[in-house]
C-alpha cells in the first residue's frame, strides 16, 4: 500500500494540479489530506491559482481514494463543496504493522503527541514546513505545503510506502527518506 500525503492546499487549484500529476506518477493507492483544503486562512497570502470551487471539484473526482482530516481553516460552509468525509480531527491507519496517526497539527503536534508506541508514525501538517524526524522512537512526518511553503522549503508532499517514508518536492526530487529496517 502506498499513501501520498498532502496538507495545506488552501484553495490553490494550480498547486493541486501538480499534486494530482505526482499522485498518478507515484502510483499511490490513497491520497491522504491533512486539512486546510479550500480557505487560504486569514494569516496567509492568497496562493497562486486560488480557485476553491475548482479545487473542490478536482478533489471530488478522487473521492474514493481520499482519506481526509479537518484542518483549522476548514469551515462547515467550505465542506459543503466536498463529497468525502473530512471533518474528523484525527484518524488512524495501520500500515506495515505500525500505527499511523493522522492529524492536521493544530490539536496534536510533535510537541504534543498522542499516546504512541515506538515505531509508530505521527503525520501532521499545519506549519507548512516539511519534517521527517524521529522522536522517542516515533517517526514524525510533515509534508509541508504544496501551495504556501514556509521556512525556505519547497512545495511538496510525503509518501508512506512499504519500504520507507519520504518527503518529495513537487518537482519530483526526494528531500528526505526514512527507511524501515
Amino acid at each position: 500500500m502506498k499513501y501520498m500525503i498532502l496538507s495545506d492546499l488552501h484553495g490553490s487549484y494550480a498547486a493541486f494540479e501538480k499534486c494530482a500529476r505526482a499522485f498518478e506518477a507515484e502510483k499511490a493507492d490513497y491520497l491522504v489530506l491533512l486539512g486546510d483544503y479550500l480557505n487560504h486562512g486569514p494569516r496567509n497570502e492568497i496562493p497562486a491559482g486560488y480557485d476553491p470551487p475548482r479545487l473542490a471539484a478536482a478533489l471530488n473526482e478522487l473521492k474514493t481514494r481520499i482519506i481526509a482530516i479537518r484542518g483549522n481553516c476548514d469551515s462547515e460552509v467550505d465542506g459543503m463543496l466536498l463529497d468525502f468525509p473530512h471533518t474528523a480531527d484525527y484518524g488512524n491507519l495501520i500500515a506495515l504493522g505500525r500505527r499511523v496517526f493522522l492529524t492536521h497539527g493544530h490539536l496534536w503536534s510533535p510537541e504534543k503527541l498522542p499516546a504512541l508506541q515506538e515505531g509508530d508514525i505521527f503525520v501532521s501538517g499545519h506549519t507548512h514546513i516539511p519534517i521527517l524526524a524521529e522522536k522517542n522512537g516515533v517517526i514524525l512526518v510533515n509534508p509541508g505545503s504544496p501551495s504556501i511553503p514556509k521556512g525556505n522549503s519547497e512545495a511538496g508532499y510525503a509518501l508512506i510506502c512499504t519500504e520507507c517514508v519520504a518527503l518529495k518536492s513537487l518537482a519530483g526530487a526526494e528531500i528526505a527518506r526514512f527507511s524501515f529496517r
